[in-house]
């Protein structure tokens, strides 16, 4: 975090780098909401939630929000990279389903079988298709490919692999199916935040999705870090509690 900081609760106050902070303060929300993701990543905070009966392992306001991206898109196509337990299609299925309209591709190298069949026997399961190999063969793009027509509006989320190779090679391949104002979405940017902690490597300070991010968009100026619009925010915080730091990635 870079920070070094103290909290008093009686007073209402955090003291950071010699200066006293009131808890009313955005700054000490900020510091407190990183202190509060680390505290999160050592104790896998995010491995105890379910959405329609499956494991999802993400962070509930990260998906608040991609659901706000989703509404206000409303894709024909929602790809995802990483399957894991399936929640997090069974939760942009359900999403699909509540807006009327989409469908959802995931991808994985390996799609265990307890897995497959927990997904495939839901009740969201007409509207989810799964590909089983490498997100990064191009044998896979080709069958995600042929999957998604010309007139189709298409949301990528990568959430595989998380290295900087794999996540540089996913953009590069995948951002050919994102359509113009929509987003491709390199999730787990936090992985640089939390350098040193519990279950991580030293190389993560620069082996992460951000840095396959700057590279990204060296080489693809129709593509720009944007954060989506929020059509609500009555608060003094703008900026977001995240796993997915600056992971949206607009095409223009």
């Amino acid at each position: 975090m870079g920070l070094s900081f103290s909290f008093d609760g009686d007073a209402s106050i955090i003291r950071c780098n010699d200066e006293e902070l009131s808890l009313s303060d955005p700054r000490a929300f900020q510091i407190l909401s990183d202190a509060w993701l680390r505290s999160g990543w050592d104790t896998k905070y995010v491995y105890g939630f379910s959405w329609l009966g499956r494991p999802i392992i993400q962070l509930p306001e990260d998906m608040i929000r991609i659901q706000e991206v989703i509404y206000d898109l409303q894709p024909d196509v929602i790809i995802e990279t990483g399957v894991a337990h399936g929640g997090s299609l069974i939760f942009y299925a359900s999403l699909c389903t509540a807006i009327g309209k989409g469908r959802v591709v995931g991808i994985d190298i390996e799609i265990r079988n307890h897995n497959r069949l927990a997904i495939e026997e839901h009740r969201l399961s007409p509207l989810i298709k799964l590909i089983e190999g490498s997100s990064v063969d191009e044998n896979i793009f080709s069958q995600v490919k042929s999957m998604v027509s010309a007139s189709d509006k298409v949301l990528v989320l990568l959430d595989s692999n998380h290295t900087k190779s794999h996540v540089l090679a996913e953009l590069n391949l995948y951002s050919q199916l994102v359509t113009s104002g929509s987003y491709i979405v390199a999730c787990d940017g936090i992985m640089k935040q939390v350098t040193g902690a519990p279950r991580t490597n030293k190389d993560w300070e620069w082996d992460n999705p951000l840095s396959a991010i700057a590279d990204f968009l060296e080489t693809n100026p129709s593509f720009k870090l944007e954060e989506p619009f929020r059509p609500f925010n009555e608060g003094s915080i703008a900026e977001r509690v995240t796993y997915w730091p600056n992971a949206y990635l607009r095409k223009s």
